[in-house]
């Protein structure tokens, strides 16, 4: 399960809430953030890499390719999202792309697999998650063929908005539950924004180790 799935983990965010900076790059535990995304997403996708722009190099321990915005200028999550879709064309055979955020360290262990059931064999659909009456636009299953539509929207129509192009594309939700642990309710898609957050994530990763 997955292996024809390709997957990209989307670290390119300005982090200004944190200070600026690699936010998925600071120390949750004994990892980084983005090491728990990693142990977290790998498994359940076939080839993997990351969107980050600027210097490569410091994402040299994660030991995944690291790719540039296909498009200029600062354009979020759906330049990530469409430089994923062009990689996964042009380097694997996959014929769709899930995608994660590189700052949500408690992502469900089951997303893709769910993803790809909701999605069934509805050519074209995007599968997007939801956890608490809130859809997480960029935690979905993409077909690579949506691509040309995609940069069309990101680059023609100059709109940025990841859930604008899935509510025009046509899509199906899933709704994953909240995680229970020591007593605490975790949101799966919680994600680390600011330093209050990452104390609740190490409070969190706490109560959920065994």
């Amino acid at each position: 399960m997955g292996r024809d799935i390709a997957g990209i983990i989307l670290a390119g965010g300005q982090s200004r809430r944190m200070g600026g900076g690699d936010k998925s790059l600071l120390a949750l535990g004994e990892e980084s953030l983005l090491d728990h995304v990693v142990s977290r997403f790998a498994p359940q996708v076939g080839p993997l890499a990351l969107s980050a722009n600027g210097d490569p190099a410091r994402f040299a321990g994660i030991g995944l390719p690291v790719l540039a915005d296909v498009v200029e200028g600062f354009a979020g999550p759906l330049a990530g999202i469409l430089t994923g879709l062009e990689w996964a064309a042009a380097n694997t055979a996959c014929e769709a792309l899930a995608t994660v955020a590189g700052d949500t360290p408690f992502l469900p262990q089951d997303l893709v697999e769910r993803l790809v059931a909701a999605a069934g064999e509805r050519a074209g659909v995007i599968a997007v998650a939801s956890s608490g009456g809130k859809q997480h636009p960029t935690f979905a299953l993409w077909p690579v063929g949506a691509r040309e539509a995609l940069r069309r929207f990101l680059v023609d129509e100059d709109i940025r908005r990841v859930s604008a192009f899935i509510d025009r594309h046509g899509f199906v939700e899933v709704e994953f539950s909240l995680l229970k642990s020591g007593g605490h309710q975790i949101d799966p898609f919680f994600n680390i924004n600011t330093p209050d957050d990452l104390a609740v994530a190490e409070r969190l990763l706490q109560s959920i180790k065994p």
